[in-house]
């Protein structure tokens, strides 16, 4: 008996963390925004509730796609967040599974636009975000998107370069309100080549659109609603245009990954993801615009973040083909017609 237990005592000292060595771990990969509002409101609540370990790695969507294929015969990442072009990207290179929504108690909670964005039924998503036109309601009236080229008000637009994220979608609204409604982006790209040198930039980066608005150099710029906040501290009015056209904008997704052991835990996190109580902390802190229509918030935080069944059932995103297929062909046209 005295053996055994010295022989137990000296188990327990070569192997102290027994338990926690049968810990699970699920690895998750994410854009680097806002990490520390994740880490308290998502991930650390996560670990607590499956007693797993959460390793979080982030980067932008072509980076992260680029590692889970160059580990695709050994997956590292079980779960990933990325675009809705970029979703589909990783379906067509075979890097992702099916989501099984059978096994997401949340997935009825969703709007519709979430719950299979690229029609395979390989991702579903968590936030989206309107894109539309920030104007100076006190200068002009915008009721189209085609408004942006009149005469007397494009000597005072900003548009969103092609290279952007806002830039594509920006063209495809102004491509319908032009009755071009093609994946090529030919006619509004000519239809601005036009006017290029009216405009006042084809801007790169949303933060200096509010000092030019500001300054009165711009009146309208089409935006994403994530940069809209800024725009409702200056002292001049400002307005979000709702175009007869309809409202654009972006979807982020997740994934799993094909081949991964951890795939039951990475439906468990993506669930968790989607919860109301979790979506609706994110839309409290403007972090993300809640994919569950369950969130309920206060009319402030509504305002800065994009909202409600109406809006979302406005939204017209460009098809993620249409995006993957058309890119190279955009920035052609682009530097063509209108420049670099």
């Amino acid at each position: 008996m005295k053996k055994a237990l010295i022989a137990s005592v000296a188990l327990a000292a070569l192997f102290p963390l027994g338990a926690a060595a049968q810990e699970r771990t699920l690895t998750i990969s994410v854009y680097a925004f806002a990490q520390d509002d994740y880490k308290i409101i998502v991930y650390d609540p996560f670990e607590a509730k499956c007693g797993c370990k959460l390793v979080v790695e982030t980067g932008n969507s072509v980076e992260r796609i680029a590692k889970m294929e160059a580990n695709k015969a050994n997956p590292v990442v079980d779960l990933a967040a990325v675009s809705m072009a970029d979703g589909l990207a990783a379906s067509r290179a075979d890097l992702i599974d099916k989501v099984d929504t059978s096994k997401l108690e949340n997935f009825s909670k969703l709007y519709d636009i979430a719950k299979n964005p690229n029609g395979d039924g390989m991702s579903v998503g968590y936030t989206f975000y309107a894109t539309s036109i920030a104007y100076r309601s006190d200068k002009m009236k915008i009721e189209s998107w085609a408004d942006l080229l009149k005469p007397e008000y494009v000597g005072h637009v900003a548009f969103p370069n092609v290279t952007t994220n806002q830039g594509p979608p920006a063209l495809y609204m102004l491509g319908l309100a032009l009755g071009k409604d093609t994946p090529d982006l030919k006619a509004p790209i000519e239809a601005l080549g036009e006017k290029k040198d009216e405009i006042v930039t084809f801007y790169e980066k949303s933060s200096q659109l509010v000092q030019l608005m500001q300054q009165e150099e711009i009146w309208a710029a089409p935006i994403g609603r994530f940069s809209w906040a800024g725009f409702t501290k200056l002292d001049v009015p400002v307005a979000w245009a709702t175009p007869k056209e309809g409202q654009t904008g972006g979807m982020n997704v997740l994934v799993l990954t094909k081949g991964s052991k951890n795939q039951d835990l990475a439906l468990q996190f993506m669930d968790f993801w989607l919860s109301t109580d979790v979506q609706t902390k994110l839309a409290e802190k403007l972090i993300d615009s809640p994919a569950n229509k369950d969130v309920k918030v206060s009319d402030k935080v509504a305002n800065n973040i994009t909202y409600g069944e109406d809006t979302a059932k406005s939204l017209k995103l460009i098809p993620s083909a249409a995006a993957l297929d058309n890119r190279s062909g955009w920035l052609k046209e682009w530097n063509e017609k209108v420049g670099q």
